[in-house]
């Protein structure tokens, strides 16, 4: 509201007498009301929502923004960016403190927590509307992750699986034209690649990552959980095979028991043939190309992951764009999530990080189009495989590695590692099956 006074008796009235005097001030009434409705026209048509990212993330889509926020004026997009390590604890934080941004972006396996905690707006309805994000365009099972109990949840930002690494030439000195295709394939490798009285070995496991004994897990039929996610599955044929070809690959001397802070610089023991094979993810196509030599390109390649009876799965890692239920930008938010969603844009973010896009469509643009070291993970995403979707999965993955270590070790047999790792995940799904068994939701207990 705005309030004018009477003027006062002016001493010396200004040109133009009493008459010129009331026009002045109905003028400068008149500019002031002007200026005060367009500050308010101008808070009520913009919009500020707050984005918090992670990371490398973090770092790259800055770049990302101006264009935008060029498309959309009226909206202006505050990031924040955390370290990974304090991310998840920030988000927990926040959600307590009831301080949550309006958006993140949310790794596959922190999903279900926040589901779990009704934290995150559905987005079902705004996907069935929007003419940019088509579903069918994503690969399926890294769409499928997003889904709980039939309601779509985040849209994925990008995606993150496993393979391997290979230098091709040492295969081919050995004799091998050709990555493996199943697990007897690839013994046999390792073990021809394999020379450890010189410190040479068929490839580098890092004791204290879990992502690879996941995948060879996921290459196996049974799940690593039963009974809806209320106990582990660890005793199962299926991952007693996938461990025991993980603990082999050590007994046999063809990988050595190290951490990855004992192994160093990865990169450049791969470059000089300490190993033969790595098992990592899409990151390191540019960390390779920047830290081998250009003339060292034709020597190293990729490829999917070779399953026990052939071509195999791997994780579904990566991250969503998520809505909080607390924001109230949620229009916005979206139209946010949209543009970052478009082929283009997935392209460019490909091209400034190298995190590769959960659409089929983007693949067919820029350098992913023509990069021959990108193929084999083209290949390997239409061969995914989700986690456990509980949000007590990554303290159970921890145990599990922890446990296999010891086994690496060789201080407990396959059968005991296998019957440790299920009893010390059925006492972290306590509190999931209590839940469970008193509640009808099957999602209450996510």
């Amino acid at each position: 509201m705005i309030i004018v006074a009477s003027p006062a008796p002016h001493p010396d009235p200004l040109p133009g007498g009493e008459k010129g005097y009331w026009t002045a001030c109905v003028f400068i009434v008149a500019v002031l009301l002007c200026t005060c409705l367009t500050a308010c026209a101008q808070r009520t048509d913009s919009h500020t929502l707050t984005f918090w990212t992670f990371g490398r993330e973090g770092e790259a889509i800055t770049q990302l923004m101006p264009q935008f926020e060029r498309e959309h004026p009226g909206i202006h997009v505050v990031l924040q960016q955390l370290p990974l390590s304090a991310a998840h604890q920030k988000l927990l934080t926040a959600f307590a403190g009831d301080s949550l941004p309006d958006m993140t972006q949310l790794p596959n396996t922190w999903l279900p927590e926040f589901v779990a905690l009704d934290a995150l707006a559905p987005l079902q309805a705004r996907v069935a509307h929007s003419p940019v994000i088509q579903p069918g365009d994503y690969f399926a099972t890294i769409w499928s992750v997003n889904v709980f109990d039939g309601k779509l949840y985040g849209v994925p930002w990008y995606v993150d699986t496993r393979l391997l690494f290979y230098r091709s030439d040492l295969l081919k000195a050995a004799g091998f034209n050709a990555p493996p295709r199943d697990w007897a394939q690839w013994r046999r490798m390792l073990a021809a690649l394999s020379h450890p009285e010189r410190g040479v070995y068929g490839i580098l496991l890092p004791t204290n990552e879990y992502d690879q004994l996941t995948s060879l897990a996921l290459e196996e039929p049974d799940p690593l959980l039963r009974d809806g996610g209320r106990y582990g599955n660890f005793e199962s044929a299926g991952f007693k095979r996938a461990l025991s070809f993980y603990v082999d690959t050590f007994q046999l001397h063809e990988a050595p028991p190290i951490t990855n802070i004992e192994a160093g610089n990865p990169w450049e023991e791969f470059g000089r043939g300490t190993y033969a094979f790595y098992f990592s993810g899409p990151w390191n196509i540019g960390e390779f190309r920047k830290r081998l030599p250009p003339s060292e390109e034709a020597d190293w390649n990729t490829a999917p992951l070779p399953g026990p009876d052939g071509p195999g799965a791997s994780e579904a890692g990566g991250s969503s764009l998520v809505i909080f239920r607390t924001s109230t930008q949620k229009d916005a938010s979206w139209m946010l999530i949209e543009y970052l969603s478009r082929p283009a844009v997935q392209q460019r973010f490909y091209d400034l990080l190298g995190d590769m896009p959960p659409r089929r469509s983007a693949w067919n643009l820029g350098k992913l189009r023509s990069d021959p070291k990108a193929q084999a993970f083209r290949e390997q995403l239409e061969r995914l495989k989700p986690t456990p979707s509980v949000p007590e999965w990554e303290q159970i993955v921890n145990e599990m590695q922890l446990v296999a270590a010891q086994a690496v070790a060789g201080h407990l047999t396959i059968d005991q590692a296998a019957a440790e790792i299920d009893h010390r995940a059925d006492r972290i799904l306590e509190k999931r099956r209590w839940m469970l068994d008193h509640t009808h939701s099957p999602s209450a207990a996510l």
